[in-house]
């Protein structure tokens, strides 16, 4: 199979489809009584007019017969005068009048014999016109229930084409949903470790180390307190003597450590103020 037949096929499928999609049972059967009505009315009216042909064509030959009649008496008349001229001129006209009648008469027992058969077709199309209304009126009934069980089965298995939407809307609504979570997840992870600076906190990183540096100093103190209370740690007495200590003996190696020169200079700036 060609790339054009290939194609056209996918086209008349896809239309197919379509139109099918499309058709309604319903306006179907609708439509086609309708146009079964339409045929019998199409039929009524061709036998109203046949009828009124027929009837002017025995108008016309009853006036025909009427000259016939007239004709013959003015022969009568003609022979009582012994003008048989005038007689059989009024004999001619007689014939020829007969034989317009003899054809009337035939096309009237023609358009008979059709008025006949279109009665006949119209009485037997108004008999399948009803039993057609019967039948759709049925079949419509069938399918509006056959349609109300497709889609309670639809809903309960969830296979029609709405829970199908359904369902594709649920999984997009969970894959954003678990989006949103990790994305709620990440910011948390970064403002917790102070990656991600909160643009309403005018505090820097450090403003926030030195806190964190302050708190822990702060828990230290409170947990040595607590050891000194409970007797597992020095004395708070003990331990700012043992502090004291240390600081002197720190300020007398620094002493210790200044050069001979400056003690000299010191000393000197003093002599001069006292004089």
């Amino acid at each position: 199979m060609g790339i054009l037949s290939r194609t056209s096929y996918i086209i008349r499928s896809k239309l197919n489809s379509l139109l099918n999609r499309a058709e309604d049972p319903d306006e179907q059967l609708d439509y086609s009584y309708e146009q079964m009505r339409d045929n019998l009315q199409s039929v009524k009216q061709g036998i109203a007019d046949l009828t009124t042909q027929k009837k002017r064509l025995e108008i016309q030959k009853r006036r025909l017969e009427e000259n016939v009649e007239r004709h013959n008496e003015q022969a009568r008349q003609a022979v009582e005068q012994d003008r048989d001229d005038l007689a059989r001129r009024a004999l001619e006209k007689k014939k020829q009048k007969m034989n317009q009648i003899d054809s009337l008469e035939t096309q009237i027992a023609d358009l008979e014999q059709k008025q006949d058969s279109l009665i006949d077709q119209k009485d037997e199309l108004q008999q399948q016109i009803e039993q057609f209304r019967t039948k759709k009126e049925t079949m419509k009934a069938r399918y509006k229930a056959a349609e109300a069980q497709t889609r309670v089965n639809e809903a309960v298995t969830g296979a029609g084409k709405e829970m199908e939407d359904v369902s594709r809307q649920i999984e997009r609504a969970e894959e954003r949903t678990e989006e949103m979570e990790a994305r709620s997840a990440a910011l948390d992870e970064l403002r917790e470790s102070g990656a991600l600076e909160s643009s309403l906190s005018d505090k820097s990183a450090l403003d926030r180390e030195l806190e964190e540096l302050a708190t822990e100093g702060a828990v230290d103190r409170e947990l040595d307190t607590l050891k000194a209370e409970m007797g597992k740690g020095k004395q708070p007495a003990e331990s700012e003597a043992d502090a004291a200590t240390e600081t002197e003996e720190a300020q007398l190696d620094e002493m210790d450590e200044v050069p001979d020169s400056e003690v000299e200079a010191e000393l000197d700036e003093l002599k001069e103020e006292e004089k």
